[in-house]
């Protein structure tokens, strides 16, 4: 048996997620699924956007076994709620590190994997660096300085896929291979669909021809975006054709409210009205270097919400949804230095019977730690006992969004969700 990878949120796992999936094994030749299994990096309870997931890990895991994958392990909050080059380094390693993982699929806006391939090496070469360097020099965003460097080097055409968080996502997977030695397959699905992070009622547009044949019948995908302000309004038969059987039992009464949100957004202006610009120095993106500390303090005591703070923090450079991400990496407490290294382990969340044959082949080729049972975390080196501790009190700070809230340490007593209970719809 083959197994390729595939890093995502599932935030919640959808239609577009599975179409994905299918087109994979379309290119991979194994239309039917019979060669080749689906082992996922799937983000923890918190999101690259500096937000909760939906619902908490376990429960999206759950929905993703029942929608076409069959191994799902953990990214560590440190690397799912960073930079895009962050987040794919993390997920990237971790495939390559199970030792079985043989091909790795991505979405993308444009499906030219060449192109992304180009960019890619462009991104790391001294030319680039020089590039960008005088760019920055103007005050410019760092997204801005990076696809005009991109510009002079390759051209408008190659820049401007830069400009899609899909493309973008993908060219670092392609950095973060390149960086490894790794001999992983890149496969780059075209996305369909909905655009990323696309509101509901939006329209989807039209898939490439010959993805197109694949969607049959069924809608085209829309994104979790819009999906998730279906599901919090209680759209629950609009939303049933997009996600896999049995999602509303899986996720009905479990799910983040709006109410827990602004609960959350009390807390962290609590929290950061308290910090001074020594404090906020420590996290990724911070910008000591522009005074962004100093600024960042003055704004927390003067702001009333956390909206108002990052209307008023937010400047050329550091536009809101930087300092959002800022923001959540000091709210859980995760500095720069959590993600200097890679992880520590292979975290299992759940898996079905090939998922178990999976597991079975990583016991001779895994390159770290395999944890199955959370207790095992506490025999691991110092290092990966600090992660998994620092993952902990993660998950304590999301259960406290949750009603009832659950008592503290749950990540020390959930275990993977196994095949009996993936694959049971309605369940």
């Amino acid at each position: 048996m083959h197994v390729f990878g595939i890093t995502a949120e599932y935030n919640p796992f959808h239609s577009g997620h599975a179409l994905q999936i299918r087109a994979t094994r379309e290119r991979l030749g194994d239309p039917e699924g019979r060669n080749w299994a689906v082992a996922a990096v799937l983000s923890g309870n918190w999101v690259q956007q500096g937000a909760p997931a939906l619902a908490d890990k376990w429960l999206r895991t759950r929905l993703a076994l029942r929608g076409g994958v069959d191994l799902v392990l953990e990214l560590p909050t440190a690397w799912a709620c960073s930079s895009a080059e962050s987040f794919a380094r993390g997920a990237v390693t971790l495939l390559e590190r199970t030792g079985v993982v043989e091909a790795i699929s991505f979405g993308s806006e444009c499906g030219d994997l060449e192109a992304l391939r180009e960019v890619a090496a462009a991104l790391d070469s001294p030319a680039w660096q020089d590039c960008l360097r005088r760019r920055l020099e103007s005050g410019a965003t760092f997204a801005a300085c990076r696809q005009g460097a991109i510009e002079e080097l390759l051209g408008r055409e190659k820049a401007a896929l830069l400009a899609s968080p899909n493309n973008t996502l993908g060219i670092e997977y392609l950095r973060a291979l390149n960086r490894l030695g790794s001999s992983m397959i890149p496969v780059t699905v075209r996305r369909a669909g909905a655009r990323h992070n696309a509101p509901a009622g939006e329209d989807a547009g039209v898939s490439k021809a010959g993805e197109a044949r694949l969607l049959r019948e069924e809608p085209l995908p829309l994104s979790a975006t819009a999906i998730r302000e279906e599901l919090v309004q209680g759209h629950w038969e609009q939303m049933k054709p997009y996600l896999p059987p049995g999602g509303r039992n899986v996720l009905e009464g479990h799910m983040i409210s709006p109410a827990a949100r602004e609960k959350m957004e009390w807390a962290m202006l609590a929290k950061i009205r308290g910090m001074t610009p020594e404090d906020w120095s420590v996290f990724p993106d911070a910008g000591e270097a522009e005074g962004l500390p100093r600024r960042l303090e003055r704004c927390a005591r003067t702001c009333g919400s956390i909206g108002a703070f990052l209307e008023q923090a937010k400047t050329k450079r550091y536009p809101r949804a930087r300092l959002v991400r800022l923001l959540m990496r000091a709210w859980l407490d995760l500095p720069a230095s959590a993600t200097l290294e890679e992880p520590h382990y292979l975290r299992v969340l759940g898996f079905n019977e090939r998922g178990r044959e999976i597991l079975r082949g990583m016991k001779k080729t895994a390159k770290l730690p395999v944890l199955i049972r959370p207790v095992a975390a506490k025999n691991l080196p110092e290092p990966g006992r600090a992660l998994f501790q620092q993952e902990a009190r993660c998950t304590d700070l999301y259960d406290m969004l949750l009603e009832p809230v659950p008592p503290a340490g749950r990540e020390w007593r959930s275990g993977p969700v196994l095949p009996e209970e993936a694959g049971r719809p309605g369940q």
